[in-house]
């Protein structure tokens, strides 16, 4: 009984809210240990956005099917978003020795993720799945080098946000 309401509890925490942040909104900035092919460092949005946009897309946690799936997808499309200027951060609630496996595995080397084990970035995102849960909501934003936000998608579905991240900085190189 108790594992049956713990469950319930769970579900209603981790329905899905809108992002609150907004296009045009600013994006808060953040500092978080992350990974690149398995090699940690300091990743600073300010830092990153001074050589173009940046997409960052939260993710609810490494090595599940639809995390995986999106990681998949990002990775294939990176010399797309090199091309378009942009370059792109994953963030989760996981712990960086867990991302150093998935940087390599799963994101193919080719773009870092980040640990927010406080949840404070998706909390300042918006992209936290519910406040009962450590997971963050699957939900994308592309930040202009302005700062700016210039795209938001949230779908715990994973197809459609590297499509719609994509566009959006193709976008943003035309203007």
């Amino acid at each position: 009984m108790t594992r049956i309401l713990a469950m319930l509890l769970l579900l209603g925490a981790a329905t899905p809210a809108s992002a609150a942040l907004k296009v045009g909104d600013a994006a808060p900035d953040f500092i978080a240990p992350a990974t690149l092919g398995g090699k940690e460092f300091t990743f600073h949005l300010k830092e990153a956005l001074r050589h173009g946009p940046v997409v960052v897309y939260f993710y609810p946690a490494a090595f599940t099917k639809g995390c995986t799936i999106e990681a998949h997808d990002f990775a294939q499309a990176m010399p797309d978003f090199r091309a378009a200027g942009a370059s792109v951060i994953g963030v989760s609630h996981d712990d960086i020795a867990t991302l150093n496996k998935f940087s390599v595995s799963e994101c193919q080397s080719k773009f870092p993720v980040a640990a927010d084990r406080d949840r404070n970035i998706m909390k300042s995102y918006d992209a936290a799945l519910g406040f009962l849960t450590p997971y963050a909501d699957r939900t994308s934003y592309v930040v202009t080098g302005e700062g700016r936000i210039a795209f938001v998608y949230s779908s715990l579905n994973p197809d459609k946000h590297v499509a719609g991240a994509l566009k959006a900085v193709r976008a943003l190189k035309a203007n």
